[in-house]
């Protein structure tokens, strides 16, 4: 999953660096984030996962590393899962 989001980085993100001189902990507004880029990379993450990230989990926290954003897509995905079979 953390190729997936960074493959969305490098699309959607506009960072300062490549994405591929990140590591999966590194800090995404260190490396030039930007609010206009967390919104792309929000919708983008949203399409590509059909998902739909719920206003509360959306902060700064969320987009602060690749595995941040791989974290909380996991932890969606798996509630997602579970409302299903209930």
């Amino acid at each position: 999953m953390n190729a997936h989001v960074r493959r969305i980085l490098q699309e959607t993100a506009c960072l300062d660096v490549p994405v591929d001189t990140l590591t999966d902990h590194d800090d995404l507004f260190a490396a030039g984030l930007s609010s206009l880029g967390t919104i792309r990379v929000m919708m983008a993450i949203e399409e590509a996962f059909s998902i739909q990230i719920p206003d509360a989990m959306i902060t700064h926290d969320l987009f602060q590393s690749i595995d941040a954003l791989t974290n909380v897509i996991t932890q969606i995905i798996s509630d997602d899962s579970i409302a299903t079979r209930t």
